[in-house]
C-alpha cells in the first residue's frame, strides 16, 4: 500500500512538473495551491482512515484484552486467596481437633497404664506377701525340725564326750532328758 502511494505521488509530481523551480519556491506559488491542498487532504484522509480503521481497532482490542485479562487475573487471585484462607481455617480446625484427640488418647492411655500398673503392683505385692508367708512357715518349720535334729545330735555328742571322758556309757534316756530340758530353757532365744 505504501509503495503504491509513493509511486502515485511520484507519478503525479513528474507529470505536473512540481519539481520545477522557475518562480523560486513553487510551494508558495498560488497556482499550485489547489493541487497541494488536494494532495494534503487526500494523504491525511487516507492516513486518518487507515489509522482509524486498521490500527486503532487493533490497539483498542489489545488494550481491552489486556484490561480484561488483568481483571480476570485479579478476580482469580481474590478467589484463590479466599479459597486458601478457607483451607487455612479448615487446616487450623483439623489441627486443633487432632491436638484435642491426641490429648484425649494420651490421657486415656495414661489412665489405662496407671490402672494396669496399679493392678500389677497389687498382684505383685500379694505374691510377695504369699512368698514371705511361705518362707516364714518354712523357716518356722525348719527351726522346729532343726531343734529336734539338734537335740538328737547334741545327745549323741554329749554321750560320746561323757564316754570318752569317763570311759563309762551313760543311760541314753537320761542324756536325752537333760538335752531336752536345756533346749527348752534356751529355745525362746532362738525362735
Amino acid at each position: 500500500m505504501k509503495s503504491f502511494l509513493s509511486l502515485l505521488i511520484a507519478f503525479v509530481a513528474i507529470n505536473t512538473e512540481l519539481f520545477a523551480a522557475e518562480a523560486g519556491m513553487p510551494q508558495l506559488d498560488p497556482t499550485y495551491w489547489a493541487s497541494q491542498a488536494f494532495w494534503l487532504i487526500l494523504v491525511f484522509t487516507i492516513l486518518y482512515i487507515s489509522i482509524s480503521k486498521f490500527y486503532l481497532p487493533k490497539i483498542k482490542d489489545n488494550l481491552d484484552n489486556r484490561e480484561n485479562k488483568i481483571k480476570e487475573d485479579l478476580e482469580n487471585a481474590n478467589k484463590f486467596k479466599e479459597e486458601s484462607e478457607a483451607k487455612l481455617k479448615e487446616y487450623d480446625l483439623i489441627l486443633e481437633n487432632a491436638k484435642k484427640e491426641v490429648l484425649k488418647i494420651h490421657f486415656e492411655s495414661k489412665s489405662t497404664l496407671d490402672k494396669d500398673i496399679q493392678s500389677k503392683k497389687e498382684s505383685m505385692e500379694k505374691e510377695i506377701e504369699k512368698e514371705i508367708l511361705k518362707a516364714q512357715k518354712e523357716i518356722s518349720e525348719l527351726k522346729k525340725n532343726s531343734i529336734s535334729s539338734i537335740q538328737i545330735i547334741s545327745g549323741s555328742i554329749v554321750s560320746n564326750i561323757i564316754e570318752n571322758i569317763s570311759g563309762d556309757k551313760l543311760n541314753e534316756s537320761s542324756i536325752k532328758a537333760t538335752v531336752e530340758d536345756v533346749s527348752k530353757k534356751n529355745m525362746n532365744k532362738f525362735l
